[in-house]
């Protein structure tokens, strides 16, 4: 099949339940999408609120106390919310991701040039008590490497071991300090960390972002070299898009029809949709893609209008503030503006 950039953007919102939010448990969606980007402690509840029929921000957090969703260091070098399964193995596959930032980190410094096999046994030793905030992780590892600062070994810990952020953080509107606390991932969820199946984790990346190139998959993963899996995957229907290239696909998969409409959806600052495509096209026009990318990240969060990335939105004081919008909207856009403003609102409100 021959897709044109329209049935990409319509599959892509299909496959991503922003066509027709889903009902199902919050912990089976973070599953689908293979997680959810979460250094900023807003945005699933974002991602989740603009997929689900309804959304209850305090049954997340439960499941973040209760181990059912697992804060760690996963795809692209970033914070994830996971499965507990998908927390011990997708930073294992990761983990050339982390050599790569620990090579790069100008906060680690010289502390990555650290002897490694003595780093591990100080971080087993350290955290062999429980789980320790980050201040007093970096401050005990400090003690025994006096040479680097308790920052920068707090970071070489996050990069070269596997461990969970622990609630309150990442909670909802939580009461005390939200302060990093860690623990070892596999301590956290009683499993052990693992290789996952990189075909399996293709398959599902598929179902939930397909069809896509093997850029795509690198994009959304930070992995390199996933060009040969994929090729190897006899299972895999083969597409191609309007300029000839490659498009990898589980057989099963549904597929959106071009003219299906997109409802306005406001996503949070670092969304799935955003985020796992190469080029970013998906969503986007070309003139349009710099707009939500600043010095340091995200500038902002995302208005989608009609499938495509329309302009920017903040929260101030618990409101939705349209800060840019890149085209003026029909009377019926607007109306689902408002209405997805206002259920915004009545989720933060919560």
């Amino acid at each position: 099949m021959r897709f044109s950039r329209l049935r990409l953007n319509r599959t892509l919102l299909l496959r991503q339940h922003l066509l027709d939010r889903a009902t199902m448990a919050p912990a089976d969606l973070v599953e689908h999408l293979i997680g959810l980007q979460a250094q900023e402690p807003l945005s699933p509840y974002l991602s989740l609120a603009a997929r689900l029929d309804e959304l209850d921000p305090y049954a997340v957090s439960a499941a973040i106390e209760d181990r059912s969703l697992v804060r760690v260091l996963s795809l692209r070098d970033t914070v994830h919310l996971h499965r507990p399964a998908d927390a011990v193995t997708l930073p294992v596959w990761a983990a050339p991701v982390r050599e790569r930032e620990l090579k790069a980190s100008q906060t680690v410094g010289e502390a990555r040039t650290v002897d490694r096999e003595a780093f591990r046994v100080a971080v087993d030793e350290v955290l062999s008590d429980g789980p320790l905030p980050q201040r007093q992780l970096g401050a005990a590892l400090a003690e025994r490497f006096p040479q680097h600062t308790a920052g920068q070994l707090g970071g070489v810990a996050r990069l070269l071991t596997v461990l969970a952020q622990l609630p309150p953080r990442g909670c909802w509107k939580p009461a005390g300090s939200t302060a990093v606390a860690y623990d070892f991932a596999a301590r956290w969820t009683g499993l052990p960390l693992a290789e996952p199946d990189v075909p399996g984790v293709v398959r599902r990346y598929l179902r939930a972002y397909g069809p896509a190139t093997a850029s795509d998959v690198t994009a959304w993963s930070g992995i390199t070299r996933l060009g040969p899996v994929l090729k190897a995957m006899a299972d895999l229907e083969v597409h191609e898009d309007e300029d000839g290239r490659p498009l990898y696909d589980v057989t099963d998969a549904p597929v959106a029809d071009e003219d299906r409409p997109a409802p306005v959806r406001l996503l949070g600052c670092y969304d799935n949709l955003w985020l796992s495509h190469a080029a970013r096209d998906r969503v986007t026009a070309a003139q349009h893609r710099g707009l939500w990318m600043g010095v340091n990240g995200a500038q902002a969060m995302s208005v989608y209008v009609d499938g495509w990335l329309a302009g920017l939105w903040r929260v101030e004081h618990g409101r939705v503030v349209l800060v840019r919008m890149v085209r003026d909207l029909s009377r019926s856009e607007q109306a689902g503006l408002d209405a997805e403003i206002a259920r915004t609102e009545a989720l933060l409100a919560r």
